[in-house]
This record gives C-alpha cells, structure tokens and sequence, in this order.
C-alpha cells in the first residue's frame, strides 16, 4: 500500500538525529496503515461454529448443527450461508445489523414461524431469500417486511388461504420454483364436506400447487369472506332464535302469573252491603 512512500519518508528522516521527540508523525502514521493493512481482517470475528471468507464477505455456517441463528455475524457480511441445520424460528432481531446483506440461505433447516418483522430489517440490497425446504405453514406481508429479493418459498408444508395468497401476490417468487409451492392444507368453503367428515381433513385443494389454483380461478380471499358471512348469518339467527324463545317463556309467564291473580281476586269473599240512611227512612214510614 504505502510501502514506497514510508521507505521514502523512512530514508529521508535516517539522516536527521532524533532528539527525544521520537519518530517523527509521517513515520508513525506509515507504521499503523501497514499494521492495518496486515492485521486488519484477522481482528475481525467470526461467529463461533462458522468459517469466513473476507475477501468476499461471505459467512459460511452450512452442517454446523445451528440450532438459532449465531451472534457476532459481521455487519459487512454480504452473503450469509444457514442451510443445513437445525434453526426452529427467526426473532425479529436476526438480521438487523446486517445492511449490506445480498444473499442469505435458510434452506433445509426447521423452520416453523418467522417473528413479526423477522426480515423487514434487511436491506434493499438484498437479492435472493432462500426458505424452501422448512417447516413453514403461514406467514404473513408484515413478516417480510418491504423486501423485492427474489424468494424461494417451496418444499413447506403451506396452508393454503387469504393470508397466504395475498403473501404470494406480494413477494417476488423464485419463477422456477413457484409450482413447489404446495397445499398440505387449505381453508375450508362454505358447504365443503358433511358434518360427518372428519374434522382434521386437509380440505379440497390439499396436494395441489397454490399457484395453479390461483390460475383456475380460486380466490381464497373470498372464499374466506363466503364463509366469514355464512358463519355471521347462522350467529345472527342464533341468537334472534334465543331472543324469540326468551320473549315467549317471559309472556307465558306474566299471563300464568296474571291468571293466578285473577283467581286468587275471585275467591275473595264479596263485602256486605251497609243499609244506608234512605233505606232506614223508609223501613219507618
């Protein structure tokens, strides 16, 4: 780096005679840029458990038995490489240091939910998001935050419904991976099935790819909205039911409490007549 110009500096000050002031600022100052030149990346630290390639900025923490996402990843890391581990969820905090990340792998570990906000914190720069072969069943637009890096969603056990669909149509989908995208399940329509059908069944459109179904037609939106209605209605009746039912029970019993009262008036003993003064004046003459 400096080399030439330090020995340059180096040869021109050898003639001088130090007195007591030592080595004089030009020198001191080519003697740290060397030192940082050459200890520079061996000061930085590198997660336990991974190995770090500085020159490219790439952490790699692939078949280290990970069971959550390691500390002390450095902020420069540009590419970052989980695959192949045990890691269960992502906290909100994960990657929020990480500003100049491009490409993260998070594939074939088991990965079950993601916090809210798990990865808003990544950056622009951010092209590939790799979550296939996980243990994702939903998530949601505010767990992606903003992101636009191309994502890989596929080989999860996906229930299918409005959140999910609405999750699709706002990320940017790996284009030859989106028919891995699979309904293990998928949200029940209105009428779907008997009452005697097993409750735990998976539903119509279990086994089928989401975007597929998207393409025939399907909108899970308002298939949702279908059944959020119906189960309104049928609510509404309910308790117009019960309402009907308790006005009923109450008239009875004001008529059959009148009744009793009527009765209990009648068998009362009538009062006596009291002869009045007219009747005495005639009773005389």
């Amino acid at each position: 780096m400096c080399t030439g110009w330090c020995e340059e500096r180096y040869t021109s000050s050898s003639g001088r005679q130090w007195r007591g002031k030592g080595v004089d600022l030009h020198s001191w100052l080519c003697i740290l840029l060397l030192f940082s030149a050459l200890w520079g990346p061996a000061s930085l630290q590198c997660p336990d458990s991974c190995h770090c390639a500085w020159d490219t900025a790439t952490v790699l923490c692939s078949d280290a038995g990970l069971r959550e996402i390691p500390e002390g990843i450095p902020p420069e890391t540009v590419s970052l490489h989980l695959e192949r581990n045990y890691i269960r969820n992502i906290p909100e905090s994960a990657f929020s240091d990480l500003v100049h990340l491009r490409d993260l792998y998070l594939s074939h570990n088991r990965i079950d939910s993601l916090a809210s906000g798990a990865l808003r914190h990544l950056g622009p720069e951010l092209r590939l998001l790799d979550l296939s072969y996980n243990q994702l069943r939903q998530a949601t637009r505010d767990e992606f935050g903003s992101t636009r890096a191309k994502t890989r969603l596929y080989h999860n056990p996906w229930h299918c419904d409005c959140t999910l669909q609405e999750l699709m149509e706002t990320l940017n989908l790996e284009p030859e991976t989106v028919n891995g995208i699979i309904c293990e399940s998928s949200v029940r329509g209105v009428g779907e099935g008997s009452r005697w059908e097993d409750p735990g069944s998976l539903g119509e459109h279990a086994g089928q790819p989401m975007v597929k179904l998207l393409d025939s037609g399907v909108n899970f939106c308002s298939l949702q909205r279908k059944t959020t209605d119906v189960a309104m209605l049928v609510t509404m009746f309910v308790w117009f039911f019960m309402v009907i039912v308790y006005v009923v029970y109450y008239v009875r019993q004001n008529q059959a409490e009148a009744r009793r009262h009527l009765e209990y008036l009648k068998s009362l003993p009538s009062p006596r007549k009291t002869p009045t003064e007219t009747d005495t004046l005639s009773t005389g003459f």
